[in-house]
């Protein structure tokens, strides 16, 4: 009896399970969830996405055969210092004792350096990097055809990283011209270039980033930012967009292991043309001036100057008789946008003045005293600035203040003083001769060495004219200051803690 109802109920367990599959095969074939009885075959791609692909991918197939032949690698050999070499190398008596074999082992050596350029006319001038030939005592030249040449330098101009080449030939493929001030961010950008010696590599991306300044790679940058594989190789290649124009040509990489990280940096075309152009006319560049020391805006600045948003760039100096004072700029005027063109910060302004031919008029739009004005001024070129200050100052006793101005200690600008800074003879204002690290002024950005030449757009004269101005300061107000620094002037903002 016992074994009869095991055996029963086995059965009656095998039913109940058998019956709760078929019951969940049924709903999960009717919901959808997986397939009953013999398995369907997978959808397949719809023609037209497949066709919309197979065209999309001929593009950059197409791209890549236009452009490829105008990418060129470059070869140098450039002299590495060694070792300072002794004066007694040039004396016959120890010459005689030690030979000539350890006199050229202190010379300076050579090393190969590989990178890339482009071809931008027919008759063989090739735009690369600064960098690329810098110090270099051979270029050569290999084309995508496998043929060399030697080429000469016609100029380079490191504040922007470019430099052109020229090899003598005809008949050369070239890439057309983009305009680099339509890129926008997120269209397609494809790189072009000979990372670590393997010619005509091709990678794909996207503009990142537009108006890259600040990067510490040059003095005057506008980088576009792209996600295109760049590795060392590809300097001075070219990054193109989706038609094949050139829209940049490739510098550098932001990188923690010497490789592609997904930042790389190109100049823009329009700035390498202006180069170009300008090193090709005269073998050096020529660029425009206004004649104004300008920084950057920030909310704090922003909001003193009766501007909605941190967007412009501060004038906190003119010089005299420049282009900007004879145009009616005045220190404290906010540049907004040049001929139309909206400024974004200081390294744009720059960046716009410096690419204007000489002589050009511009009309420049400023805020002043919240209000907008528009001014006629006549681009000047660029003089040379040989002007550099010192440092050093002591400690003297002042008035304690309980505002943003406690903790500094100030004096009066002396013609020792002067000397030391090389100010000009009638320069006035206080120096900041100690400020406490940690406090409000110190964290708005003021440094020992400052010259205070106005509070609160009051000028400052001496200490009697700082005392009498700080001392109705209230705990709680946030100051204007002109500062002059290391012969440059710049406004700061001290908010209290």
């Amino acid at each position: 009896m016992h074994k009869y109802h095991r055996t029963h109920w086995l059965l009656y367990s095998i039913l109940l399970i058998f019956v709760g599959l078929m019951i969940g095969l049924i709903l999960s074939a009717h919901y959808g969830l997986i397939p009953f009885g013999q398995a369907k075959d997978s959808q397949p791609v719809p023609p037209k996405a497949t066709e919309q692909l197979a065209q999309t991918g001929q593009a950059f197939v197409e791209i890549a055969k236009a452009v490829t032949p105008a990418v060129v690698n470059i070869s140098t050999l450039i002299k590495t210092p060694s070792q300072q070499a002794s004066p007694f190398f040039d004396d016959p008596f120890f010459r005689r004792f030690f030979g000539d074999e350890f006199l050229r082992e202190s010379e300076p050596k050579k090393r190969p350096s590989l990178a890339s350029g482009v071809i931008v006319s027919s008759d063989g001038y090739i735009v690369t990097n600064n960098h690329v030939v810098d110090n270099a005592e051979q270029i050569k030249v290999f084309l995508s055809d496998k043929r060399e040449f030697k080429a000469k330098l016609i100029g380079a101009d490191p504040k922007t990283e470019i430099a052109v080449i020229k090899i003598e030939e005809n008949n050369l493929p070239t890439i057309v011209w983009g305009d680099s001030d339509k890129l926008q961010v997120g269209e397609f950008a494809i790189a072009v270039g000979n990372p670590f010696g393997l010619n005509q590599t091709v990678t794909m991306g996207i503009i990142s980033a537009v108006g890259r300044a600040n990067v510490g790679i040059a003095d005057y940058e506008d980088f576009i930012q792209t996600d295109a594989a760049i590795n060392p190789g590809n300097s001075g290649g070219a990054l193109v967009n989706i038609r094949g124009a050139l829209i940049g040509i490739n510098t550098a990489i932001f990188s923690q292991s010497g490789g592609y990280q997904g930042i790389g940096f190109a100049v823009p075309s329009n700035m390498v043309k202006s180069v170009m152009d300008s090193l090709i006319k005269s073998g050096k560049v020529t660029r425009g001036w206004l004649g104004v020391s300008v920084q950057q805006l920030n909310s704090e600045l922003a909001n003193q100057f009766g501007l909605k948003e941190a967007r412009g760039a501060l004038v906190n100096d003119v010089v005299k008789a420049s282009p900007a004072e004879k145009g009616g700029i005045h220190r404290g005027d906010v540049i907004i946008s040049v001929n139309g063109k909206n400024i974004e910060n200081a390294a744009h302004l720059r960046n716009i003045i410096a690419q204007t031919p000489i002589g050009t008029k511009v009309k420049i739009k400023v805020v002043r005293d919240k209000t907008e004005k528009e001014l006629d001024v006549i681009i000047g070129e660029l003089p040379k600035d040989t002007a550099k200050l010192g440092r050093g100052m002591e400690k003297e006793e002042f008035d304690a203040y309980k505002n943003v101005f406690a903790n500094i200690k100030v004096e009066n600008v002396t013609p020792d003083i002067t000397r030391q800074l090389e100010l000009p003879s009638n320069a006035k204002g206080v120096v900041v001769a100690y400020i406490e690290p940690g406090s409000p002024a110190a964290e708005a950005g003021m440094r020992r060495g400052d010259v205070i030449q106005e509070i609160n757009k009051k000028r400052i004269s001496n200490t009697a004219d700082y005392r009498n101005i700080v001392s109705k300061i209230k705990k709680e107000d946030t100051v204007l200051l002109l500062i002059n620094r290391r012969g440059n002037t710049l406004y700061l903002t001290i908010t209290p803690d």
